[in-house]
C-alpha cells in the first residue's frame, strides 16, 4: 500500500494520475500547504524540503517500507516499481528522462514563478511579470515544436513524461499563455486530460483546493513561515 502526502497541485497531480494509471492502491493523506501541515514534523520526517507530495510504501524494493520525496523521483520509483510508463528501448527511455528532466528543471519552476507573480505576488512587479509569462510562452513553444513532429512528448508512447508535464499546462492563462498559439500543446493536452485515469488524478483532493487564499495561506506559502529554521 502507498500512503501518499499530496495536496491539489500540480505537482501533486503527477503523483496521483500515475498511481490511477498503473493501479497502484493508495490511501491519501491530506497535505493542506495553505494551513502549514508541510511544516509539522512528522511530514518533514518523510519530506525533510518541506515540500510535499511524498509517500511511504509499505512494500518497498527489500520488502521493507520506504519513504520518497520530490515527485520527479517519485514517477522513477513508480515506474520501476510496476514496469509501466518508462519505455523498455534504451533510446526512449532517454528521451523519456530527458523530457522528465525538462520538466523538472524547466516547465514547473518557471510556469510556478509565473503564477505566482502575475496571480499571488503582493506586489505587482511589471519586470516579473514580464519576465516569467515570456518564458512560460518560450516553454509553451518548446513543447509546441516537439508535438508537431511526436504523438506524446518522449516518444510515441505514454510516458511518464507527458504526466509530469500536462499538469502544469491545465490553466495556461494563469500563466500568460493563449493556449491556441500552440495548437499541437493543446491537442496533446486536451487528449491526455481526456484520459480516465487522469481525470481520476486531478480529482483527489480537487474539493479541498480553495480558489482564493486568506491572509493565513499566503503567510504559510510565500511569507516567512517558509524561512523558518526547522
Amino acid at each position: 500500500m502507498i500512503d501518499l502526502y499530496t495536496w491539489p497541485t500540480p505537482n501533486g497531480h503527477k503523483i496521483h494520475i500515475m498511481l490511477e494509471e498503473t493501479g497502484l492502491p493508495y490511501h491519501v493523506h491530506p497535505i493542506d500547504i495553505g494551513a502549514g501541515d508541510q511544516f509539522k514534523p512528522e511530514f518533514l520526517k518523510i519530506s525533510p524540503n518541506n515540500k510535499m507530495p511524498a509517500m511511504i510504501d509499505s512494500d518497498g524494493p527489500d520488502g521493507k517500507p520506504i519513504s520518497m520525496f520530490e515527485s520527479g523521483a517519485m514517477l522513477l520509483y513508480l515506474a520501476s516499481k510496476t514496469g509501466k510508463f518508462l519505455p523498455g528501448d534504451l533510446r526512449e527511455r532517454w528521451s523519456t528522462l530527458q523530457w522528465l528532466m525538462f520538466q523538472m528543471g524547466g516547465v514547473g519552476p518557471m510556469l510556478g514563478q509565473a503564477h505566482h507573480f502575475l496571480i499571488y505576488a503582493p506586489e505587482k512587479i511589471p519586470y516579473a511579470m514580464s519576465r516569467y509569462s515570456k518564458e512560460a510562452n518560450r516553454l509553451y513553444g518548446v513543447l509546441d515544436r516537439r508535438l508537431a513532429e511526436s504523438r506524446f512528448i518522449a516518444c510515441d508512447k505514454y510516458t511518464i513524461a507527458d504526466m509530469a508535464i500536462m499538469p502544469w499546462l491545465r490553466f495556461p492563462e494563469r500563466q500568460g499563455v493563449n493556449i491556441a498559439d500552440y495548437p499541437h500543446v493543446q491537442k496533446w493536452r486536451d487528449g491526455i486530460a481526456a484520459r480516465p485515469g487522469v481525470q481520476r488524478g486531478v480529482a483527489v483532493l480537487a474539493d479541498r483546493r480553495k480558489p482564493l487564499m486568506d491572509d493565513k495561506a499566503k503567510e504559510m506559502l510565500f511569507g516567512s513561515a517558509q524561512y523558518q529554521k526547522r
